[in-house]
C-alpha cells in the first residue's frame, strides 16, 4: 500500500495559496476566522473547507435593452472589477457571491440608465459609472464583496438614430464652416480698408503698387495682359473745368 500514506495526507492537509482564505467549518458550524495561506489540518469527517479567491474578479453585464429618460431604446453592457474581502460573508451570507453580484450589476444598470437622457449618457458616462458602482457596492457590501470599479463598455444606439445624428453633426460642421468662413470675410474686409484708407493718402504708393502688380503678371509670360487702371491714378490727367464768372450791371439794378 504505498499510496496510503499520501492519500491519508491528502485527507488530513489542505495546502491553501496566498490569494486564496480558506472558511473552516467543524460540524457545519463557522469556526474561528478565515485560516491561510499554508497548511491546514482539518479531519475528514469533522471538518469541511471552503476556499475562497481573494483577487479581483471580473464580471461581465450581458447586453442590455434599456429605454432611457428621453424614450430611446438603447443596448448597455458594462463590466464590474470586485473583490472578497470577507470570506466568511462570502461563503455564508450568499448561495453564490459572483451569480448574486452579476445580478445586482444587471438590475442597477437597468434602473440607473432609465434615469439619464442620451445626451448626458453619451457625454457624461464617468458619472454613471460612478453612480452604478456606489448602487452596486451599497448591495454587494452585506455579502462581504467589495466593488472596485464599473466600466460601461459600450453603447449600441438604433440605426434610425445613429443616421440622424449623423446628419446634425454634418449639419453642426456645416454651421461652424459657415461662420469662420463669414468671419474670415470680416477681417480680411476690414485689412483691406485700412490697406485702401493707407493707399489713398498717398498717391506715390498707389503708383507703386500698380508697378509691382504689372511685375508679377508679367514673370507668367502671358501673351495677353488685361490690367485694370485705378482710377485715382486718372486723376492727374483731368483738365480743370473753366470757371464761369457772371457780372452785375450796377445801372440796371439801379433803374429798376
Amino acid at each position: 500500500m504505498p499510496d496510503s500514506p499520501l492519500v491519508l495526507a491528502r485527507s488530513v492537509l489542505s495546502i491553501i495559496p496566498e490569494y486564496q482564505r480558506a472558511v473552516f467549518f467543524r460540524f457545519g458550524r463557522v469556526r474561528g476566522e478565515a485560516r491561510g495561506p499554508g497548511v491546514i489540518f482539518k479531519l475528514p469527517i469533522m471538518h469541511r473547507v471552503v476556499r475562497v479567491n481573494l483577487r479581483v474578479e471580473v464580471v461581465d453585464i450581458p447586453s442590455q435593452s434599456v429605454i432611457t429618460q428621453d424614450n430611446v431604446t438603447i443596448a448597455v453592457d458594462a463590466v464590474v472589477y470586485f473583490q472578497v474581502v470577507d470570506p466568511i460573508r462570502a461563503v455564508i451570507g450568499v448561495d453564490n457571491f459572483r451569480f448574486a453580484s452579476q445580478r445586482i450589476a444587471m438590475t442597477s444598470l437597468r434602473s440607473i440608465i432609465g434615469r439619464y437622457e442620451l445626451d448626458s449618457l453619451l457625454a457624461h458616462r464617468e458619472d454613471v459609472n460612478s453612480e452604478l458602482r456606489a448602487t452596486i457596492a451599497r448591495s454587494t457590501a452585506e455579502w462581504g464583496v467589495e466593488v472596485r470599479q464599473v466600466e460601461i463598455r459600450d453603447v449600441t444606439l438604433p440605426p434610425e438614430l445613429l443616421r440622424a445624428m449623423a446628419r446634425q453633426a454634418e449639419a453642426e460642421r456645416e454651421r461652424r464652416a459657415k461662420v469662420i468662413a463669414a468671419s474670415g470675410e470680416l477681417q480680411a474686409s476690414e485689412e483691406l480698408s485700412a490697406a485702401a484708407d493707407r493707399l489713398a493718402a498717398s498717391p506715390g504708393a498707389m503708383q507703386l503698387r500698380t508697378l509691382q502688380t504689372l511685375a508679377e503678371v508679367a514673370t507668367e509670360r502671358n501673351s495677353t495682359l488685361i490690367f485694370p487702371i485705378p482710377v485715382e491714378l486718372l486723376a492727374m490727367f483731368k483738365t480743370p473745368e473753366p470757371q464761369v464768372v457772371v457780372h452785375e450791371d450796377s445801372s440796371t439794378n439801379g433803374a429798376g
